[in-house]
């Protein structure tokens, strides 16, 4: 006489209802955060026409500079300038900007010399470079973004309106080849501005990207600047929204149009490199954004090993397979949506394959950063 084997069903139903639990977790994030970006119908752009101020920061940028600047000093719109801080460049960066301002009125120039000696960090150019900015309005980016359309600035500003402090932008990567590294490297970019841009639309605005970042400079002084968080060298974008965005209002900006594109990295160990730098300052956001993201990434990391136990144990089969299929269903709407309004639909067909590795290449980086202290600025 065979009895039945309690502790097989006793361990099948405590890995399942863990698994439960998870997808429960992984519900509510789609169905309540990234839902509202899947589905966001953006009102129309504010025609108003406030004067705006571009600030970039270059270090050793001169390639960047002659390739990009050009596209951001022609951009379509009535009334802005671009301030380029030159941070202690030793390449022929400050001769040609001092040669492009000549001729470019729009165009200005802040040169930090290589014997200053400052903390190396990011802040104190952009600190220096938002002093001399005429306009209320900033847009930040970087020297190795170029703007996706002259209707950049036009895009970006027309977000604003009197009572507008922020307005979050998206910095993309452009597709170089069919790799599985340019393609990891701007799922994960995407995955971010999902995340972020969602949060945002919920009402819990958490960080912004520098690559395309604009906010009012009165904010910025009325924040005491980087004060805060001045003694860390990174953060210059995300921490200083993660500090101000709750008594500011924020908008976002989506559009194609008003994106920026960057080149990314070529190599494994320097996007590994440039995703640790990336990674440093999530431990300093605000308590409940280190919970919602820690929570969010925590599910992932569970999904896949507690369905594969499940299979293992073959728990009723028709029962996991269904909830797997109703969990990729509305992953895949959300990511259909999402990829057709950022521009990067070439991306849905390799996500979930993306999304299964991604999340412990990300944990296995934020360890490491509790080891080695990554480099921060250039």
């Amino acid at each position: 006489m065979n009895l039945p084997d309690f502790t097989a069903d006793t361990n099948g139903l405590i890995v399942f209802s863990v698994f439960a639990a998870v997808l429960l977790v992984q519900f509510f994030y789609y169905l309540f955060f990234y839902s509202r970006l899947a589905f966001y119908k953006p009102k129309s752009v504010n025609t108003g026409k406030e004067p705006v101020s571009v600030i970039i920061c270059a270090r050793n940028e001169e390639d960047n500079l002659r390739e990009n600047l050009p596209l951001i000093l022609a951009q379509d719109f009535p009334d802005f300038e671009v301030i380029v801080v030159n941070d202690r460049s030793y390449d022929g960066s400050y001769d040609l900007l001092k040669d492009m301002a000549e001729v470019n009125p729009k165009l200005k120039v802040v040169n930090i010399d290589e014997e200053v000696i400052v903390s190396g960090s990011k802040k104190f150019a952009l600190t220096l470079g938002i002093k001399k900015a005429a306009n209320d309005i900033l847009l930040l980016t970087d020297a190795d973004c170029k703007p996706s359309s002259p209707q950049w600035i036009s895009q970006m500003q027309g977000r604003f309106s009197e009572k507008t402090d922020i307005v979050l932008g998206v910095g993309i990567y452009q597709k170089k080849d069919y790799s599985l590294l340019n393609q990891l490297i701007r799922f994960d970019t995407f995955f971010t501005a999902l995340q972020y841009l969602s949060y945002s639309l919920a009402g819990l605005t958490y960080m912004g990207v520098g690559r395309n970042l604009a906010y009012r400079k009165h904010l910025f002084f009325d924040n005491k600047g980087f004060g805060s968080h001045n003694h860390i060298r990174s953060g210059d974008d995300d921490l200083f929204i993660n500090e101000v965005a709750h008594k500011a209002k924020v908008n976002v900006s989506v559009s194609a149009d008003s994106q920026t594109l960057s080149v990314p990295k070529t190599s494994w160990s320097e996007w590994f490199h440039q995703k640790r730098r990336h990674l440093t300052t999530g431990p300093l956001y605000k308590t409940k954004h280190q919970f919602l993201l820690g929570l969010f990434m925590f599910s992932q990391l569970l999904f896949y090993p507690l369905l594969i136990v499940l299979f293992v144990m073959q728990y009723n089969f028709p029962v996991i397979i269904s909830l797997f299929a109703l969990r990729f269903l509305i992953q895949i709407i959300v990511f259909a949506k999402v990829t057709k309004t950022l521009n990067q639909r070439d991306l849905l067909l390799i996500s979930p394959i993306i999304d299964l590795v991604l999340p412990f290449i990300t944990l296995t980086l934020s360890v490491s950063n509790l080891l080695v202290k990554p480099q921060t600025w250039k």
